[in-house]
């Protein structure tokens, strides 16, 4: 009796042990001090401790306190996931998909995100869902995506919330429904997930489950092309360009559309060189006009193609 009451009393002092280095190495990675996180990590690793390798894991996969290593990540996280740690099970899915630290394979892949998927890990569930979308690891299958984004959805996950909105606007997996679509997005725009700030915007701009309101899809824009998405970018710049929704300002236009083609949008590209042909917000000038159409051709845009085709003759011959 005596002997059993020391081993409680052994082990209640491991436990709290290991709380206070849970928490200690909890602050110092939070005050950018990794290494001492990684010390402390290692200590309650030693331990079996499931939440501590994960973190271990995650370390080496940003080289934050150790030098970056995949495979050392790898290793972490599969002893945490064989424990059924499901962020670990989550996160060794993700290297998987990736490809980093092991050979990509989807299906493998797959399987982590739904081990972590069946724990309600709502970055797991879109994952799953997403490799459901795209047939990568898993037959494709839109009603099966919808369902895992509608579970991480549920949990208020904004990047779910998009793509459950961007099922409805393509009836992908459920019946088109431009309403429920707009919804979505509402849910995933209202908490700063640019993807759905956007296609909220465009939404609005065609009056698809909305009123046509170019004001409210300036807004949108405006919103997603603060956080540097392209796509809004670009739709910001159309609309000062035309002055719809607000006013006409073609060095404004220019600004948004440059932002945008920066980062390869062909479409911009293709606008920001109609831009400089016609010397609206600019310059004018044909030469560099002509560059930027001919990168937005390149890119396969079809009405850069066309430009390109009344502005440069020798390629019509091509």
């Amino acid at each position: 009796m005596q002997r059993f009451s020391k081993s409680l009393c052994f082990v209640s002092g491991m436990l709290m042990a290991g709380v206070a280095h849970a928490g200690q190495a909890e602050q110092a990675y939070k005050r950018g001090d990794y290494a001492t996180a990684v010390e402390l990590w290692s200590v309650m690793a030693k331990t079996g401790d499931a939440q501590a390798e994960d973190n271990l894991g995650t370390a080496y996969a940003e080289g934050h306190g150790v030098v970056q290593d995949y495979v050392q990540a790898v290793a972490w996280y599969r002893r945490a996931a064989d424990q059924g740690d499901a962020q670990a099970e989550h996160n060794l899915g993700s290297l998987y998909d990736r490809g980093l630290g092991v050979k990509q394979d989807y299906a493998e892949a797959a399987i982590w995100f739904r081990k972590a998927a069946g724990q309600g890990l709502a970055v797991a569930q879109t994952n799953l869902g997403l490799l459901y979308r795209d047939g990568r690891g898993v037959p494709q299958d839109y009603r099966e995506a919808a369902t895992w984004f509608r579970e991480a959805a549920g949990q208020g996950t904004p990047i779910a919330q998009y793509f459950l909105g961007l099922a409805y606007a393509k009836g992908q997996g459920v019946a088109q429904d431009y309403a429920e679509a707009i919804a979505w997005y509402r849910k995933g725009a209202e908490q700063g997930n640019a993807l759905a700030q956007h296609d909220l915007g465009v939404a609005y701009a065609e009056g698809l489950g909305v009123t046509l309101d170019y004001a409210q899809a300036d807004s949108w824009f405006q919103k997603a092309a603060d956080q540097g998405n392209a796509g809004a970018e670009y739709d910001l710049g159309v609309s000062y360009y035309k002055g719809l929704g607000v006013p006409l300002d073609y060095v404004q236009a220019v600004a948004w559309l440059r932002k945008s083609a920066d980062q390869g949008n062909a479409k911009a590209e293709n606008s920001l060189g109609v831009a400089y042909l016609d010397g609206h917000g600019v310059k004018q000038d044909t030469a560099q006009a002509l560059i930027l159409i001919r990168k937005a051709a390149d890119r396969g845009d079809s009405t850069a193609k066309a430009n390109l085709i009344k502005l440069d003759p020798p390629a019509k011959k091509a």
